[in-house]
């Protein structure tokens, strides 16, 4: 029986306040609230509030046999705390329905797993134990930051518990098998790995509403069709996408929400088709094969590489200068420092300062909060510059 894996990324940054060589040392406000309450507003009521209660409507309708994953950062419920209390009480009433899993990631949607092993460690643990307070559920599924992924990330996880993880299932990491199959990670037989399918994917999250694509319009039975036609050639499809594709992404007004509404009718009519949780496919599947990732992938950019976020001078830099404050501001002892340098490790951060051009470049300004990426850069080595003489100053008091 073919099964469908539903996992959305809920992520939402800190983004920074305009901050310039002259606030240097005059104040430490790094973040802007206003822009943040701004878009976490929007986006609960575009995305977050009616796309829960539309999951919830629907497990209900399908009296359990509709089932959803999700990963919400750490910078995320915050934030839902903090200016949207009822979207997490929305999430929190999808927890209760038993056909919801929470994963774990890391808690500041960091790239700590490349730059800092005992940081990674430690928002992992930290994440950890958020879900278990607000969700009641200790996962044993991991996704990293942006789905990236190497033989090192599943390592690291394993003596935590964790024993699936999720990954991209890009042709380079593949070859010549297919995304619908349970796998193996080469570091244990016991940790299992979930890869996306990503072009069925992306036809949701990206070529929805595109007008140009061939397959325009994208209906519940066209593609609940695409997704039958799998029978006999896999055992798991993995439809993994950012959970603001529904209703921020994909606007309402595109149909996005009745494709939705009507797509688990659809797939399930065909009685060999059903839904299920990452840590129920460990379970119900045997892994076909090994998978051996020595290189880090990703799901972002056509290059399903880490060149969304590192790679360019602005971006290195700035990633070796943040980095280098975790020694001496641990060493500090200061809760608050420590959380305002991890707030500063977000992936998203970093993100703005891509310099690609094209249809990448273009998905870069779309999230980006800056005019472009050197105002990013600049901006944020502003405020590293104003957190290093802070801890330089605590260091000699």
């Amino acid at each position: 029986m073919p099964s469908i894996c539903f996992y959305f990324q809920v992520h939402q940054p800190k983004r920074l306040r305009s901050y310039s060589y002259f606030d240097i040392t005059a104040h430490h406000e790094y973040e802007d609230h206003v822009l943040n309450g701004a878009i976490l507003h929007k986006v609960a009521h575009k995305c977050y509030l009616p796309a829960n209660q539309l999951m919830l409507d629907l497990i209900k309708q399908h009296q359990g046999q509709f089932k959803i994953a999700f990963s919400i950062s750490g910078t995320a419920i915050e934030q839902f705390k903090q200016f949207s209390p009822e979207t997490l009480d929305s999430f929190k009433a999808l927890a209760n329905t038993g056909c919801v899993e929470f994963l774990n990631e890391t808690y500041y949607h960091s790239l700590s797993a490349i730059f800092s092993e005992t940081e990674f460690l430690a928002q992992v643990k930290k994440h950890r134990a958020l879900i278990e307070q607000e969700f009641g559920q200790t996962a044993t599924t991991f996704r990293n930051t942006e789905l990236i992924y190497n033989n090192n990330v599943a390592a690291l996880v394993e003596p935590l518990g964790y024993d699936t993880v999720l990954a991209e299932g890009a042709e380079k990491i593949l070859d010549w098998r297919s995304p619908n199959f349970l796998y193996q990670t080469n570091t244990s037989k016991k940790m299992k790995l979930l890869l996306k399918n990503y072009k069925l994917s992306d036809d949701i999250a990206f070529r929805f509403s595109d007008s140009g694509w061939l397959e325009h319009p994208l209906t519940a039975e066209k593609f609940s069709n695409w997704i039958h036609q799998t029978a006999g050639n896999g055992e798991l499809i993995n439809l993994f996408m950012d959970y603001e594709t529904f209703g921020e992404h994909q606007w309402a007004d595109k149909g996005i929400f009745r494709f939705l509404a009507a797509l688990p009718e659809k797939i399930l009519a065909h009685a060999d088709f059903d839904f299920c949780l990452p840590k129920e496919a460990k379970t119900r599947y045997s892994a076909v094969d090994t998978v051996d990732v020595s290189d880090y992938y990703s799901w972002a950019d056509v290059e399903r590489d880490l060149s969304a976020w590192m790679g360019n001078h602005l971006q290195d830099d700035a990633l070796r200068n943040i980095y280098a404050l975790e020694t001496p501001i641990k060493a500090l002892n200061d809760p608050q420092l420590l959380d305002t340098w991890q707030s500063l490790l977000t992936s998203d951060h970093f993100y703005y300062m891509c310099t690609k051009w094209f249809a990448d470049g273009d998905v870069h300004k779309y999230f980006s909060p800056y005019q472009d990426p050197y105002t990013a850069y600049i901006n944020f080595q502003n405020i590293v510059k104003d957190l290093r003489l802070r801890v330089e100053g605590c260091q000699t008091s």
